[in-house]
């Protein structure tokens, strides 16, 4: 009996280490599945462009050149332009930190080529950023001159990091579809209620979009979201958005300011401003300055008014000037929601030292 049990103790020992053992592979299993599991996510931006999140830890990310399940060790594979040691229709694509990006293309044994792909690479926790950030705008700073559906959102690079416009996605509503024209500088952004086109300037760092079907004298009910997705030339990718009602970024041009007599001035709405006037009414801010100013500067904006007054129209103003005054400022905004004032326009005004000298004085 004495030897039974032994023979039983030692099984249940032997049990026990293949149990150990297979914990243990079962964790180094789960471990190496982990460590390559870099890629936080991944997903299509455009056909033939990958976008790979990622947190900075080492990982691998697999690239089809023919589709799955296909057997073909004769496939040669380029990054940027440099022939890779990797063959056959799957590449592995190594991910350290935030590089692994570029433009991956795949060739026949002949140099044909087969597929490409472009694989930008989005850092989960990026500390840096292709784009300087405003105080007050943020990082795009959108306005519109009137209410006709058109709006402008321009930004500012980086010293270091100037990139490009890679897509941009217009919305009020969210299942809204974008595609880009073949020259990558047009979108057209369109859902169930509104289409939006878009496009770069010629700077590269400000975009102008308009709603097709923007009916002005109607109340907006949703917001505008627009997405700028940016990338920079070492396959880098960051998003930018901003939300806003056109009512919240509508900024009127300069009004139109002239002098009527030698007290009497009188402006006139901008010519882009939103029509007939007694729908789109703005109001007006008239400032007084009595003191002498450099001529290449702007003394609105860097001096101190004698008094200030705002007043509404809807239509030609005059006003009357005070004695002594030798600037007038006129700014303008929307009188029915809080916007943005539009940047002074303002007349410079020399009275005669003495009778019958006037001509000396030209406006």
């Amino acid at each position: 009996m004495s030897d039974i049990k032994v023979a039983q103790n030692r099984r249940v020992g032997e049990m026990k280490a293949k149990m150990t053992v297979f914990v243990c592979c079962l964790f180094v299993c789960a471990f190496l599945k982990v460590s390559h599991q870099n890629p936080t996510n991944h997903w299509t931006l455009l056909p033939h462009i990958l976008v790979v999140e990622v947190d900075g830890s080492e990982g691998q990310q697999p690239l089809s050149c023919l589709g799955r399940d296909i057997q073909n060790e004769d496939i040669i594979w380029k990054k940027n332009g440099w022939e890779e040691e990797q063959r056959g229709n799957t590449y592995l694509l190594q991910l350290e930190e935030s590089l692994g990006g570029g433009n991956y293309t795949c060739h026949s044994k002949d140099g044909s080529l087969l597929n490409h792909t472009v694989v930008l690479i989005q850092e989960v926790e990026a500390n840096r950023r292709i784009l300087t950030k405003s105080d007050q705008e943020g990082y795009l700073k959108c306005s519109a001159q009137n209410y006709n559906g058109e709006f402008r959102c321009s930004w500012t690079w980086h010293s270091s990091r100037v990139g490009k416009v890679a897509f941009i996605n217009v919305q009020r509503v969210s299942d809204t579809q974008c595609s880009v024209d073949e020259s990558g500088q047009r979108w057209t952004c369109s859902s169930g209620q509104s289409n939006f086109n878009c496009s770069v300037d010629d700077s590269g760092h400000r975009i102008v979009c308009l709603e097709e079907q923007h009916c002005p004298y109607a109340e907006e009910s949703q917001q505008i979201r627009i997405t700028v997705y940016l990338r920079t030339e070492h396959f880098l990718l960051e998003i930018y958005s901003k939300r806003f009602y056109l009512s919240e970024i509508v900024k009127p041009d300069k009004v139109s300011i002239g002098k009527v007599n030698t007290t009497m001035i009188e402006w006139s709405y901008p010519s882009s401003w939103s029509s007939p006037y007694s729908n789109f009414p703005l109001i007006f801010e008239i400032a007084q300055l009595r003191g002498r100013y450099k001529k290449c500067n702007n003394p609105c904006t860097d001096s101190k008014a004698t008094k200030t007054w705002t007043v509404p129209s809807t239509n030609i103003c005059q006003f009357e000037v005070k004695h002594k005054v030798k600037t007038v400022c006129v700014r303008a905004k929307d009188a029915l929601c809080n916007s943005k004032w539009s940047e002074w326009s303002y007349i410079r005004l020399v009275p005669p030292r003495r009778v019958g000298l006037e001509h000396l004085f030209p406006v």
